[in-house]
């Protein structure tokens, strides 16, 4: 009996052997198919390994589309795509033509979908801001910018860190992760924030994406360190220089890693079900917040 048990214990704990060489024990997974793959089978990619077969984009002993269990994946369960960059082109594309509508109409539009509690408007003769309705001013804050340098920083910040973290997590994912974080920055900003006090930009989101590439690295057992020292330097400058929506930084940021560790260690059977669970989730908490000022003002 014991050594049945100890046999069972084993069994239990014994590691996927992998597809390639039945005889080999192995922790690692392909990052697209999901199938294990021993050392030899391992071919490094920007996020991981990849099996020789997603490598060579066939399936082995199979022809025509391969079975669902197998088409290549991303490291979070999305679908791979032939160019892994895309939506951050698209995100980009938009920050740019909403900022050159700016410098074509003005203060103008600014004032109209920046992220402001309530404020008078003389030229409006009225009162605006989030606390009167217009809660569409959390989401459009996101895509507008103060400066040549706000934008470029933000742009560049998003390249950089935007293009990997879309190639590890998938478009859909990671569009639900960039709007998450933009969203909780907006909720904390209108929290906190002196209700006059206008904000804009994308570095709530951005900085949602530098703390999900954070918790993706460490999922991945990469050197931490270069990140770290990102996030710091950000930082520094978040709270070291004026006129910064410090919220928006830091509600971003929290939303990214709570979001972001759910999209890498969701476990595959329940993946999609806890991915998005949590973004609805942050979200939640981030309407709550809003209502909350909502109330303070009104």
């Amino acid at each position: 009996m014991e050594d049945q048990a100890a046999g069972s214990a084993r069994d239990a704990h014994s590691l996927p052997k992998c597809y390639r060489h039945p005889d080999r024990e192995t922790g690692v997974r392909c990052t697209r198919c999901e199938r294990p793959i021993c050392p030899e089978c391992m071919v490094s990619a920007s996020v991981g390994f990849q099996c020789p077969d997603c490598v060579r984009g066939t399936t082995e002993g199979h022809s025509g589309p391969p079975p669902a269990a197998s088409r290549p994946r991303t490291l979070a369960g999305g679908t791979m795509t032939a160019d892994p960059r895309l939506l951050t082109k698209i995100l980009i594309g938009i920050n740019i033509a909403v900022f050159l509508v700016q410098l074509s109409v003005g203060d103008s539009f600014t004032n109209r979908f920046d992220l402001i509690g309530q404020a008078w408007f003389p030229q409006y003769g009225d009162v605006e801001g989030v606390a009167q309705g217009q809660y569409y001013r959390m989401l459009t804050a996101m895509f507008l910018h103060g400066s040549y340098i706000h934008i470029l920083f933000n742009m560049l910040s998003l390249w950089w860190i935007g293009g990997p973290l879309e190639a590890a997590l998938g478009r859909a994912r990671y569009l639900a992760l960039y709007v998450v974080s933009g969203l909780a920055g907006s909720a904390l900003t209108y929290l906190l924030a002196d209700a006059n006090q206008p904000s804009l930009g994308a570095s709530g989101a951005i900085f949602g994406l530098f703390g999900a590439t954070a918790v993706l690295i460490r999922r991945l057992n990469y050197d931490m360190r270069p990140i770290i020292a990102l996030l710091v330097i950000n930082l520094i400058f978040t709270f070291s220089w004026a006129n910064i929506a410090w919220q928006a930084h830091i509600g971003g940021l929290v939303a990214g890693v709570i979001t972001g560790y759910a999209m890498v260690h969701a476990p595959r059977e329940r993946r999609n079900l806890i991915q998005y669970g949590t973004c609805a989730l942050v979200l939640v908490v981030a309407v709550v917040l809003t209502l909350v000022r909502t109330g303070q003002l009104t």
